[in-house]
């Protein structure tokens, strides 16, 4: 993931939500051909394995002591990273090693891996297993018309007591894949065809697993024994990572992971092409790839970096993916993207204005999204004056024509997923005169306070609100905490990520670890946690926005929150700062207003009653293995959908649509973006009386 370390200034992004998630991520990153049938250890991981260890308990920001607890866990943890699924594990292959449960802390202080190599054979033979059942089931007939039901949902499921039980879990399995594709119009010939492929994949491509594979994934379970962002790298991995740092390749600008044997997407990249279509979201799986629309592959089974491989091409052209939404559905779509390399000018914010009525007069409200808190830190470094950041963007937008003029402003944060942590704080000052914006407080105890210190007034004076949703994460919410924190703007949306800690990445060639045949990885580890200036962390309870506003997109299982082992929400002392208390006496006329357009606006209700939908939409996990009745829940949720959108376009007296292929998600009106102008409308007029607002929204630099 695109977490980076504090020593280089940055907040990050978000990181998986769950631990096997990003497990079986590291997984299948990095696969090498022709590995032995059984493998061992390459002759460094013994040492890498003590020293990332030793790492892990001296200076991880939780300390954990590696003892007979937390062998335990990563024990039971490492078999989730295998299975996340538990398509594949016995119950008694859980209790056949359990002897070894609390041995593991022993044999990494030795730099043994004996076990995480036996069981991962375990697991082969398993999968082996599973793959000859499957194709068994596809030869005996697939039976659609059936009274069954199969959970898509099986993290939390107990392992299977029997292989008898797994047969009939994977007849299930093999019949929902079936009818999948079957609704989607299909033929049965050309399905079995795909699915022989599929299942004899996923045994094939274990036989090409390395050593490497085996110890980043045991490693990584060791990492996130401590907290869901820690993680070890092997070197290929190291390689990945840093290429998504440099977002220099082509590709469709989403950060891929592994659930089970699915790739699904785990965030969309600010300014790329998957987050520019509207027609992919975080949770989406890929389940085919082509260069052609006509010459889709399967790709269910394939090991992650084949997947990548096959999205990447040049700069131009085309790429056509098969996906399985999130939003639980079960109908699969094709999207077509444009490849592209993504440029700072396209993560870049960007200003619109809009008009809102308040008490018979016309006040303009500047909207200035941002999507990431970006920095071109090599230009920087290099003594260029007009390099580009975001602040720089931010200023250039507020000192503009186009903004002239406004009496209120809205910086929208949705999805942006964080980035550079001084660019965070250096925006937060382009709307203060002067201050603290956050704590950053290490495992020793020591704790820095950054601010905004250059004794330059605000550029921006004048009433504002901050929107956020559940996708706005680190440096986002480093930003929203400290505007709400002085009372300097409104905070709108949803709760954000959560996500408020800090990693550095090391790599173990310092510590005497590889050699030019068998290089050494890197082990990404969480040293600090981020405090709002009130003395209240950021982590895992994010910002609570002022004014609740409704998300249809928002999934509860992406944020911290939902996290295997996240570090603890708690406080540490205020920073010294004096509150602007912009607020005072107008928030809870404004709370009254925001909830009576609520209750009444059509466009809002309509958003909220889709919203609420898809909530419970996705909770519900089991599905109907009868094509009627799979068929007709599919209508009838395109139905809702196709109403929810209607009901929008009507609220703005645009025609309706006949079907959901008739409109892009980037074509419907922005419902939430016009209630937060309308907030802002409101603070403009409740301030208006008593308080100085500058006529223009901008400070006269001058006159201070």
């Amino acid at each position: 993931m695109t977490t980076t370390a504090y020593s280089q200034q940055s907040a990050g992004a978000v990181a998986l939500p769950r631990l096997v998630g990003w497990l079986a991520a590291a997984l299948l990153l990095a696969v090498s051909l022709g590995a032995s049938a059984a493998v061992e250890p390459a002759p460094t991981h013994a040492k890498a394995s003590q020293v990332v260890g030793e790492l892990l308990s001296r200076y991880h920001y939780r300390d954990q002591a590696i003892d007979d607890a937390t062998s335990a866990q990563v024990y039971t943890d490492y078999f989730d990273a295998l299975d996340p699924q538990r398509y594949y594990f016995l119950a008694s292959d859980i209790t056949e090693f359990a002897e070894r449960r609390r041995r593991l802390d022993n044999e990494l202080s030795a730099g043994r891996l004996n076990t995480a190599f036996v069981i991962f054979e375990r697991y082969r033979q398993r999968v082996r297993e599973r793959t000859d059942h499957a194709l068994s089931v596809l030869e005996d007939g697939l039976d659609f018309d059936t009274d069954a039901t199969v959970d898509l949902d099986r993290e939390n499921a107990d392992w299977a007591g029997s292989t008898r039980a797994l047969d009939r879990l994977w007849r299930k399995r093999v019949i929902n894949d079936a009818l999948s594709q079957k609704l989607n119009g299909r033929e049965l010939d050309a399905i079995r065809e795909s699915l022989r492929s599929r299942y004899e994949r996923l045994a094939r491509t274990l036989d090409q697993y390395s050593a490497e594979d085996i110890f980043q994934v045991f490693m990584s379970t060791w990492a996130a024994a401590f907290d869901p962002h820690s993680s070890y790298m092997s070197p290929r991995s190291s390689e990945n990572f840093d290429i998504n740092m440099r977002l220099s390749l082509e590709g469709i600008g989403a950060l891929l992971s592994s659930e089970g044997d699915f790739v699904e997407i785990v965030e969309l990249i600010a300014g790329g092409p998957a987050e520019g279509s509207g027609e992919l979201e975080a949770g989406d799986r890929i389940v085919g790839v082509g260069q052609r629309a006509d010459d889709i592959q399967d790709v269910v089974g394939w090991r992650l970096g084949d997947v990548v491989d096959l999205i990447r091409g040049p700069k131009g052209s085309e790429v056509h993916l098969r996906i399985l939404p999130a939003d639980g559905s079960g109908r699969e779509q094709m999207v077509t993207l444009t490849r592209n390399t993504i440029e700072l000018e396209e993560q870049a914010a960007q200003a619109e204005v809009r008009d809102v009525e308040r008490d018979g007069k016309t006040l303009q409200v500047g909207v200035i999204e941002v999507p990431a808190f970006y920095a071109d830190f090599s230009a920087a470094n290099a003594g260029e004056e007009d390099y580009r950041s975001t602040t720089r963007d931010v200023r250039r937008l507020l000192e503009s024509e186009q903004l002239a003029g406004i009496d209120g402003l809205v910086i929208d944060l949705r999805g942006n997923a964080g980035g550079s942590l001084e660019e965070a704080v250096r925006m937060t000052g382009l709307f203060i005169d002067e201050g603290p914006v956050v704590q950053v407080h290490r495992s020793n105890g020591r704790r820095e306070v950054l601010g905004d210190t250059d004794d330059q007034p605000a550029v921006y004076d004048g009433p504002m609100g901050v929107l956020v949703n559940g996708a706005s994460a680190s440096a986002s919410e480093i930003f929203a905490a400290a505007v709400q924190d002085y009372g300097r703007g409104v905070v709108m949306g949803e709760q954000t990520f959560g996500k408020g800690t800090v990693q550095t990445l090391i790599g173990l060639d310092r510590f005497g670890v590889g050699s030019e045949a068998y290089p050494s990885g890197r082990l990404k580890l969480t040293i600090a946690k981020f405090y709002r200036i009130n003395g209240a962390s950021t982590q895992l309870e994010g910002v609570t926005p002022d004014l609740y506003m409704p998300s249809p997109t928002r999934d509860h299982a992406m944020g911290e929150r939902a996290a295997d082992n996240p570090l603890p929400w708690d406080t540490i002392q205020s920073a010294e700062f004096e509150r602007l208390s912009r607020l005072d006496g107008v928030i809870n006329e404004l709370r009254r207003r925001h909830q009576r357009r609520l209750d009444t606006d059509p466009a809002l209700r309509s958003v909220a009653a889709e919203a609420q939908r898809l909530s419970e939409q996705r909770e519900q996990t089991e599905v109907s293995l009868n094509r009627e009745v799979r068929r007709a829940e599919i209508e009838a949720n395109e139905a809702a959908r196709l109403d929810a959108i209607n009901e929008q376009l009507a609220a703005y007296d645009r025609p309706r649509v006949d079907s959901l292929d008739a409109i892009s998600a980037t074509e419907l009106p922005d419902v939430i973006r016009d209630e937060a102008v309308a907030v802002v409308g409101d603070l403009i007029r409740l301030k208006a009386d008593g308080q100085r607002v500058a006529s223009d929204g901008l400070v006269d630099q001058a006159a201070r």
